[in-house]
């Protein structure tokens, strides 16, 4: 069980990224990636929306390598790569990421991608919300980061509601659309999440099993 109050000062010892949860939510299920998801990640993989959102659009696509690395993702020991499981109809629509780890700074970044039938519903917000539970409840982190192109506002408000701040600004960081977009840099802390865990009350309070 992931707990409902509190983060320790200091993790009682080195988070362990080589153990894969199950985290469950009221809409959500992240669980470790299963062959059976590969399809459905390819699929995201092409979707135009995706493409541009996380600034891939320019991007060669390999239909080989990317199977490989999903089926590879639950041997790695130094990130955390979940899928997104729809409860209401058991399909993989997307996944949850923890990596560029930093142990001494206990710190890493958070990124995330939903394909199309993921979208529009709340399984983002509530994703978010379960994986930096973990990172912080389970895995004794200090700091969660990330960086959102800021012609995605929708993901922006969904960082916003599970706790994420605006630290700064890349500018000009991509070339998309026949433009330079700029990308913001936001984090959170243990200590803030400690107060307002992101939202969560009740119900919401996510459970997990190793």
């Amino acid at each position: 069980m992931i707990p409902t109050t509190g983060t320790p000062a200091s993790p009682p010892s080195p988070a362990d990224l080589s153990v894969k949860p199950v985290l469950t939510g009221s809409r959500v299920l992240l669980r470790p990636f299963a062959e059976g998801d590969v399809p459905a990640m390819l699929d995201a993989l092409r979707d135009p929306e995706v493409l541009r959102l996380t600034g891939s659009a320019s991007e060669e696509f390999d239909e080989a390598a990317t199977r490989a690395w999903y089926l590879s993702r639950n041997a790695q020991a130094d990130r955390v790569d979940l899928a997104v499981v729809d409860r209401e109809t058991g399909a993989c629509v997307g996944e949850v990421v923890l990596n560029d780890w930093d142990p001494a700074n206990r710190s890493c970044n958070f990124r995330t991608l939903l394909g199309p039938a993921g979208r529009n519903r709340g399984l983002g917000t509530e994703a978010c919300r379960l994986i930096v539970a973990y990172a912080f409840e389970q895995l004794g982190l200090n700091r969660v980061s990330l960086g959102v192109y800021d012609f995605n506002p929708r993901a922006r408000r969904a960082y916003e509601k599970a706790g994420f701040v605006a630290e700064g600004t890349e500018r000009e960081a991509l070339w998309a659309d026949g433009r330079w977009v700029d990308s913001t840099l936001m984090s959170v802390l243990a200590r803030e999440w400690a107060v307002h865990r992101g939202g969560m009350s009740g119900a919401d309070i996510p459970t997990g099993t190793p």
